[in-house]
């Protein structure tokens, strides 16, 4: 497909997105200004139902549908016109934040929109309550400029993505009659470090699991148990001393058995890359990468096609200020294991168990907080080149087309149970900090993310 890149449509569409930005921003505030933190349920339930009210007063039919965790946020509307398209698109999104921790490190109440020299500071405006006001923005523009809807259009946005979203793939495949579509934009978007717009055409997996390891009761004096209690804490350090080796090689059996390396396509997008490996050792002060990569075709491999065994929190013992002489009773680690096409979660937390109890560690109990599979789009499937089109006569730059990105989501039962195309649009960018205080937007990249989600929805409904 080749576009024009004058479009007397889009120029309405514009007009309509700039001098309408002061009522979204507005709208955007009062969605921030709701809490809805899923790892504490914090605001979830009313959010849902803020979420619906807002969809509503857009001309969806909205409703908050029940899950096996928290509410879902359905909502529908139907193309309207001569000129209508009987396709339908799907957004998926999410409205639930990360915790607002460590509060003292905001400049600005978390929940609260706050506008600092261009930017706009508040928990979840970037991730993902920013993108839910972009896709409405973009939806009343394209509506406003054509008299209508040019197509049928459906939201889901749930309340679990930031705590692994455990229950999307049960939810899609229960309802997957209703969420039915030609093609998916989903929950995130934006510009790399050379504000080019950024294509995310797959994610990793995820398993997140927690060790623990009860040695005794109650904590003890450590001179009285020193020599010859069981001490919790290096009972799970040995166990976890099995899991990795100093060569960054996961050591459970069979793990690496159902990896798919990269195809030569994958490797052929990556090749053209632009490389982030000195942004990231500025941003995070690192001295180098593990086993002394460098910037190089397989750094950028290694980033997005190699599983992990990440320790992310360990808990034993005392750990308040000075010294408290116990010997732990408990000990845990928090692991998450980033996985690849084609590995499971099951496969992963059944691999897990079998390795500890074969190195004597049966007493280690795994407790799983969540997974979800790996999944991939099609890179030259035609709605990815209708929405790199469209980014780079929107932004002037051509896409940077990732094959694979290293976080994980939900999109596999969107991508294999419903059997869409997927694509990123939206307003992020890399210093919008997400997860961490002082996470932000910046207004010019919302503009730009409302104005390329509204091409591609123009664009769908005439393809």
């Amino acid at each position: 497909m080749t576009l024009q890149i004058s479009n007397p449509i889009w120029g309405k569409i514009d007009a309509h997105i700039d001098n309408n930005v002061d009522y979204w921003i507005k709208q955007l505030a009062r969605l921030c200004a709701q809490p809805s933190v899923s790892a504490t349920n914090e605001g979830i339930d009313e959010c849902a139902e803020l979420v619906a009210t807002m969809l509503d007063e857009q001309g969806f039919r909205a409703e908050v549908m029940p899950s096996d965790g928290y509410p879902v946020v359905y909502a529908e509307a139907f193309g309207e016109g001569d000129g209508r398209s009987d396709k339908t698109l799907l957004f998926y999104l999410h409205y639930d934040v990360q915790p607002a921790d460590s509060l003292e490190l905001w400049d600005s109440p978390p929940f609260e929109l706050t506008e600092r020299d261009g930017k706009y500071y508040a928990r979840g405006i970037s991730d993902d309550k920013g993108h839910i006001i972009c896709r409405l923005a973009a939806l009343a523009a394209v509506k406003d400029a054509l008299g209508g809807l040019p197509c049928n259009v459906k939201f889901i946005i749930e309340g679990e993505e930031e705590i692994g979203s455990s229950n999307m793939p049960a939810f899609v495949e229960k309802h997957k009659e209703k969420l039915a579509a030609d093609a998916c934009i989903w929950e995130f978007g934006g510009v790399d470090y050379e504000e080019r717009p950024s294509q995310a055409l797959g994610m990793r997996g995820i398993c997140f699991v927690e060790l623990s390891v009860q040695t005794a009761s109650i904590d003890a004096h450590s001179g009285l148990g020193g020599s010859i209690f069981p001490n919790a804490a290096w009972r799970l350090t040995w166990a976890l001393s099995t899991l990795k080796d100093q060569n960054e090689r996961i050591l459970i059996p069979g793990f690496y058995d159902n990896v798919q390396p990269p195809s030569e396509r994958d490797l052929e997008l990556l090749a053209v890359m632009p490389s982030e490996a000195a942004q990231l050792k500025e941003m995070f002060n690192l001295d180098g990468f593990l086993l002394g990569m460098t910037d190089s075709l397989e750094w950028k491999k290694t980033a997005v096609f190699e599983p992990t065994c990440t320790i992310c929190g360990l808990t034993s013992g005392y750990q308040g200020p000075g010294s408290k002489t116990v010997l732990p009773a408990k000990a845990s680690a928090k692991i998450d294991f980033r996985l690849v096409p084609n590995q499971t979660p099951e496969e992963v937390v059944s691999k897990l168990r079998a390795h500890l109890d074969a190195n004597g560690f049966s007493d280690v109990e795994i407790t799983l907080h969540g997974g979800g599979r790996p999944a991939k789009v099609d890179p030259d499937d035609p709605f990815v080149q209708l929405t790199n089109e469209t980014a780079e006569i929107v932004y002037g730059k051509e896409p940077n087309v990732a094959p694979m990105i290293g976080g994980s989501g939900p999109n596999y039962p969107f991508i294999h149970t419903l059997g869409l195309p997927l694509v990123a649009a939206g307003v992020g960018y890399p210093g919008s900090q997400v997860h961490a205080p002082n996470e932000n937007m910046r207004l010019d990249y919302f503009l730009l993310g409302t104005k390329h989600t509204a091409r591609i929805i123009e664009q769908f409904a005439k393809g």
